[in-house]
């Protein structure tokens, strides 16, 4: 069997250095060899004068020129990397081949022509890759392109200046693109710029976070995108008084966004299931090779390597890409569900992003220092990002994180929206998915508190009202979050951009929820309140989604816990939470076959201004803590390592004003 027909995470291991690498073994040689195989693979699916790549598989929902450009911009960012790391060293001729296809895609004679930005609002992304990579090989691509070519570049870019762009992290698509049409002469508005910029400001979140937008959204773009676009516009726009004054505010926030970051990563790489476009998959290391550019203080550069090369790892012995090269529309291998509908077979080469480090050069600190062990590596811990109203648990002895979440839904406080699996869920991890696609996936199940109506359809959470989140002096994480439970018929002609969707409504009683974490397990405290909306129904408490070869035996529901070998997903319910047991999703979520989803809820009506509570397990293995209550919403939580906690819940027992 010959290189170029094993396996690649096989052809990959002969780079091996466990001595520089001691935890992933991977190097910069691995980084290199997968950029290259991703962008020899794309040449098969290339137009004849290569301005178009279209990867096989259904049309995406915007069209199949639209997916085209998409696979030529995309991959375009990864060789734009890779030869810029490299000073201008190109033996497989890339940029060459690309400029080729700017030169057509630029023509609107040309047949394979580029769909214009004033034709489809897509463009206007695929753009910003174009003038990113532009800039960062310049020497190599732009300065050799004849002036015709270079005119026709400007003129498909140039709109840009007069477009409006979506309040959210594409006003970045529009800065860079302004700004490397400025380094070239062609006339951009300043007030165009200082107008982005300020609305770009507006996204800062405390402890470096960043918002994509006004609503409470807190995923993956924050880094992938929120981080990495600032950091190389100042580069860009280096000696201009407008970023002279905010690069040393980007950094400030990247180095404290990062120290959360590097705790969000599970110990086998795998980055958190967790908010909208997850088929872009190793772009969730563009973060730590952007604090690696940037140089900043902290984490150090071995951590950081630790933790790139960990997720593009996970993914390649999970399968991605495929055998043929190809990235589909997937997590590990292909799983079309996982996509919104904005997404096409050239949409998951965003995972380009993650090779921004290979545009440093070999001799670069973040390529030759010795790796650092990920904090979940490290020993327990337990972290609060108060932005996203996260409680983060990472456990050394099973190297999963677990996010308890009572602060992001993708929405604003009082929207009444069902429930995205993606963003409103009350946990998130980086061994679990979220029920995605089935009966599930719009009716909440996993990770959930619902009121169950007449006719057994739960309740959405989205809109939520956040509680203060905290650390206790023992360590343990507490915070909580109320809401009126609302059921809604959702508008379908919507699209699905991965968030919740509005519809007919119908408002229920106040459900308050607050939370205790500790290691592996959480104690779930919930209440109903009395007099408003509907009487309570059944309450129904859903715990971690466990992926599993194989459905749960059929048995008689006398516990709530499954087990897929290798980790348990367990709930213990107190008093008034006597029903128990494990439903079965199969094909719900890219991780496994299966998904078994244990549950407690009550036998009748919960009881209204009542508190239930219910101890919710992800791990290895371990005893339940024990509850004690002291007081109306006083009580004490006795956990596995002997930890005793006295804890006031009353926040979550106030009904928030109409």
């Amino acid at each position: 069997m010959t290189t170029a027909t094993r396996p690649l995470a096989t052809s990959l291991r002969e780079f091996d250095d466990h001595r520089l690498s001691p935890h992933t073994g991977w190097t910069r040689d691995h980084w290199a060899a997968l950029a290259d195989r991703l962008l020899l693979a794309a040449r098969r699916y290339a137009s004849a004068s290569h301005a178009r790549i279209a990867f096989p598989g259904a049309p995406g929902g915007y069209g199949s020129d639209v997916d085209a450009l998409e696979g030529f911009a995309r991959t375009f960012l990864a060789a734009g990397f890779r030869v810029a790391g490299e000073g201008g060293r190109d033996p497989l001729n890339l940029m060459e081949w690309y400029a080729k296809g700017i030169a057509a895609g630029t023509d609107p004679r040309s047949p394979e022509r580029w769909v214009r930005l004033d034709e489809h609002h897509q463009a206007r992304v695929e753009a910003a890759s174009i003038a990113l990579v532009l800039h960062l090989t310049r020497p190599w691509l732009w300065d050799l392109l004849t002036p015709k070519v270079q005119e026709r570049v400007v003129g498909y870019l140039a709109p840009a200046a007069e477009m409006e762009y979506p309040p959210i992290n594409w006003i970045w698509f529009q800065i860079i693109v302004g700004q490397f049409l400025a380094s070239v002469g062609a006339p951009f508005e300043p007030e165009v710029m200082d107008a982005g910029l300020a609305l770009a400001d507006g996204f800062a979140r405390d402890g470096g976070w960043y918002a994509d937008g006004p609503e409470r959204s807190y995923d993956h773009y924050a880094g992938w995108a929120l981080h990495f676009y600032p950091l190389l516009w100042s580069e860009m726009a280096a000696g201009d008084p407008r970023a002279r004054s905010r690069r040393p505010e980007y950094l400030g926030r990247l180095e404290r966004y990062l120290h959360d970051a590097v705790h969000l990563v599970g110990a086998d790489g795998s980055p958190l299931v967790q908010g909208r476009s997850l088929t872009y998959r190793f772009a969730a290391a563009a973060q730590f090779w952007a604090g690696a550019r940037a140089g900043v203080p902290a984490p150090d550069p071995g951590l950081l390597r630790r933790a790139a090369s960990g997720i593009a790892r996970h993914f390649v012995e999970r399968g991605a890409p495929d055998a043929d090269g190809v990235l589909t529309l997937g997590w590990y291998g292909a799983w079309r569900p996982i996509a919104q509908d904005y997404s096409g077979p050239g949409s998951p080469y965003w995972a380009s992003k993650g090779f921004l480090g290979l545009a440093l050069p070999a001799s670069h600190p973040v390529w030759t220092a010795v790796e650092a062990p990920l904090p979940v590596e490290s020993g327990d811990y337990g972290l609060v990002v108060p932005a996203a109203g996260w409680l983060v648990s990472g456990t050394r002895r099973d190297g999963v994180v677990r996010v308890v979440n009572h602060g992001t839904d993708h929405s604003h406080p009082g929207s009444h929206l069902t429930d995205s699996p993606l963003y409103a869920r009350l946990g998130y991890s980086t061994a679990t998915s979220p029920l995605l696609t089935g009966e599930h996936a719009g009716h909440p199940l996993d990770q959930s508190v619902v009121l169950l109506d007449a006719a057994g359809v739960p309740s959405h959470r989205t809109g939520f009202e956040i509680l203060a989140t905290g650390r206790l002096a023992s360590g343990t994480l507490v915070g909580g979050s109320r809401w009126r439970a609302h059921w809604v018929d959702p508008e379908q002609e919507s699209p699905d951009h991965g968030f919740g969707r509005s519809g007919a409504t119908r408002l229920g009683p106040w459900v308050g929820v607050f939370s205790a974490v500790r290691g592996a397990w959480e104690v779930r405290l919930v209440r109903v309140a009395a007099g408003a909306g509907e009487e309570p129904g059944v309450l129904h408490v859903g715990g971690w989604p466990l992926p599993a070869p194989a459905p749960a035996e059929s048995r008689t529901a006398t516990q709530a816990e499954a087990s897929n070998g290798t980790l348990r997903s367990r709930i213990v319910g107190g008093p008034g939470l006597e029903a128990c047991g494990v439903t079965s999703a199969e094909g719900a979520s890219p991780l496994a076959p299966w998904t078994l989803v244990p549950w407690c809820a009550t036998p009748a009506p919960a009881r209204p201004d009542t508190w239930y509570e219910a101890a919710v397990f992800l791990g290895e293995d371990g005893e339940p803590p024990a509850v004690e209550w002291t007081g109306p919403s006083a009580l004490r939580i006795t956990w596995p390592d002997g930890t005793a906690d006295e804890i006031d819940a009353s926040p979550a027992a106030t009904v928030a004003p109409a």
